[in-house]
C-alpha cells in the first residue's frame, strides 16, 4: 500500500558543484546598462545574448555577411508588413542593395497600388461588410485589372506588371510603391497568387486567366532566385500559408534539378506561431544545413531594427555600400 511506503531520503541525494555544471546564462551573455547618447549599434551590442535577442543578432550578422559575399537576401511577404508602414524603409533596403528580391502574396499587389494611387489603404473591413460594400473600391479594382489585362502577352510577370503600370501611370504616390521601386530598380519582384482570397477577384473585369499566367511566370521566376539562395538568407514575413507553401515547392524543385541550395538562413517573423511557416521557413529546409530563426514580434517593430541593425554594420563595411 503506499501510505505503508517508507519517505525517500533527501540526504542521500548526491551533488556537484556549480563550478562543473555547463549553464545556459553567463555574466558574459547579460544586456548592458543604457548609456544616454549612445548609437544604435551600442543599444544592439547591449542586448542579452540570450533567445530573442540573440536571434535578432544572428538574422542581423547573417544578412550582412549575405550582402558582404553578394549573397541572396530574399524578402517574401504578406500585405500586413505593407499596412503596418514598412515600405518606406523597405524601399531604402532595395535601394541599398540589401534585399536582393521581393515576393508577395496577392493582397501586396492591392496595399502597394492603392499607397501609390490614393495615398491610403487597408479598409475598415467590419464597418462594410454588412452592406456588401467590402472590396468595392472603384479605382483600386480598375487600376490593377486592366495593369493586368495589358500585361496578358507579357513573360514578365505580376509583380513587374503592376510596378510598371504604377509608373507607366505616373501615380501620385508612386515613390512609395514597393513593385514600382523594383521595376524602377530592376529588382524581381513576384506575386503569387490564390484565386478568390483577394478583392479584385470579385470584380468583373478580374481576367483569371491571365492573372494566373502571369502569377504561374512570377512562381518560376521566384524559383530560379530561390536556386542562388546558397549562403544567402530566406525572409518569410507575414505569410501564415500561401508564400510558405511556395517556398517549399520552389526549394525542392531547385534541389532535384541539381542546384545546391543548402547553407543559408531561413527566417520567419509574425506575432504569432504558425504551423507552415515553421516547417515549411524554419525546420525542414534547414534540416541538412542552415539556420532556422522564428522571431514572434510586430512587424513594425522587429523589421526596422533588424533593418537598421544591418544598415548601421554595412555603413562601416569596405562593400559597394551607400
Amino acid at each position: 500500500m503506499i501510505q505503508n511506503r517508507p519517505q525517500v531520503d533527501f540526504s542521500k541525494l548526491s551533488t556537484f558543484s556549480i563550478h562543473d555544471r555547463k549553464s545556459k546564462v553567463r555574466l558574459a551573455d547579460l544586456s548592458k546598462p543604457w548609456k544616454s547618447g549612445n548609437s544604435f549599434q551600442e543599444f544592439l551590442d547591449g542586448l542579452p545574448d540570450i533567445l530573442g535577442a540573440a536571434d535578432i543578432k544572428t538574422v542581423i550578422n547573417s544578412i550582412v555577411t549575405a550582402v558582404k559575399n553578394n549573397h541572396t537576401v530574399m524578402l517574401a511577404m504578406g500585405a500586413h508588413v505593407i499596412k503596418v508602414g514598412l515600405n518606406p524603409l523597405l524601399i531604402q533596403l532595395l535601394e541599398k542593395g540589401i534585399i536582393h528580391a521581393l515576393a508577395l502574396n496577392g493582397a501586396g499587389i492591392i496595399h502597394d497600388t492603392e499607397l501609390a494611387l490614393a495615398g491610403k489603404t487597408s479598409e475598415d473591413v467590419a464597418a462594410t461588410l454588412d452592406d456588401g460594400k467590402f472590396g468595392m473600391a472603384k479605382e483600386t479594382a480598375e487600376f490593377i485589372c486592366m495593369a493586368i489585362e495589358n500585361a496578358g502577352k507579357s513573360s514578365d510577370g505580376l509583380g513587374h506588371a503592376v510596378g510598371q503600370a504604377i509608373l507607366d501611370a505616373q501615380l501620385p504616390y508612386a515613390n512609395y510603391s514597393l513593385l514600382a521601386n523594383c521595376v524602377r530598380l530592376g529588382i524581381p519582384v513576384t506575386v503569387h497568387v490564390a484565386i478568390g482570397t483577394d478583392i479584385i477577384h470579385m470584380h468583373h473585369e478580374f481576367n483569371a486567366r491571365v492573372a494566373g499566367e502571369l502569377t504561374y511566370q512570377d512562381f518560376k521566376t521566384f524559383t530560379s532566385i530561390v536556386a542562388t539562395l546558397k549562403n544567402g538568407v530566406y525572409f518569410n514575413v507575414g505569410s501564415a500559408v500561401i508564400l510558405p507553401e511556395i517556398f517549399l515547392k520552389a526549394l525542392t524543385i531547385t534541389r532535384n534539378l541539381g542546384f545546391d541550395v543548402h547553407s543559408f538562413t531561413a527566417v520567419n517573423m509574425d506575432f504569432i506561431r504558425q504551423y507552415r511557416p515553421l516547417t515549411n521557413v524554419v525546420n525542414r529546409p534547414t534540416l541538412s544545413n542552415g539556420t532556422g530563426i522564428n522571431l514572434v514580434g510586430h512587424h513594425e517593430i522587429l523589421l526596422p531594427i533588424i533593418a537598421c541593425g544591418v544598415m548601421e554594420q554595412l555603413r562601416d563595411a569596405t562593400v559597394d555600400f551607400v
